[in-house]
């Protein structure tokens, strides 16, 4: 059977090529189905998946029966102590932080990333500038010839769906001032990437 295939999803092979070698914890926040924690759990010792939905997270755990390495979680990141700071070698959020405040969610992820580990953010931004909607229409006929591809865009019903506040020039400028060096690539399908690597002692 046909995996699902949605915009997030035809990220993933990017974000799995980000996590470094001989990686030990990683931490997937915002889980979801567990399908990127279960993908993570080929390249990391360990994956923890965290989301806010119970529903969410007994699904995830129903389809990763047979991953012995991942473990799911009902947690919010934004509470003080409810995951170990410092402790993950990788840390993904994927179509996280436009459902919270970036200012807020940016320290507080960077928090989580162990001394040499890696974040990486794939997030959602929104429209401001003739050229940002010039680029958007770009990617129609793109992701029209990709769900062909895929046999249709699937989107799990249960998952939590809202648009974007935060434009992409201001997704540049909050982490310039809370990710001093990450990476910042705003790609084709409506979706951006902050790549941030916490540095070493």
């Amino acid at each position: 059977m046909r995996e699902p295939w949605n915009h997030n999803v035809h990220y993933h092979p990017l974000i799995l090529r980000a996590v470094p070698p001989g990686c030990g914890a990683a931490l997937d926040v915002g889980s979801g189905d567990g399908r990127l924690a279960r993908a993570l759990a080929a390249r990391a010792t360990s994956v923890t998946g965290v989301d806010r939905s119970p529903a969410m997270i007994a699904a995830a755990r129903a389809a990763s029966a047979d991953v012995p390495n991942v473990r799911f979680a009902q947690a919010d990141v934004l509470t003080p102590g409810a995951l170990p700071a410092a402790s993950f070698g990788f840390v993904s959020a994927v179509a996280v932080l436009h459902h919270l405040d970036m200012d807020v969610a940016l320290p507080a992820l960077a928090r989580l990333v162990a001394p040499g580990g890696i974040l990486y953010v794939l997030g959602l931004a929104r429209d401001r500038s003739p050229a940002d909607r010039l680029r958007s229409a770009a990617a129609v006929p793109a992701a029209q010839a990709l769900r062909l591809r895929h046999g249709g865009k699937t989107d799990p019903a249960a998952m939590p769906v809202r648009n974007p506040e935060i434009t992409w020039s201001q997704v540049r400028t909050t982490a310039r001032t809370h990710l001093p060096g990450a990476t910042y690539t705003r790609h084709l399908l409506w979706r951006y990437s902050l790549v941030w690597h916490n540095p070493a002692p």
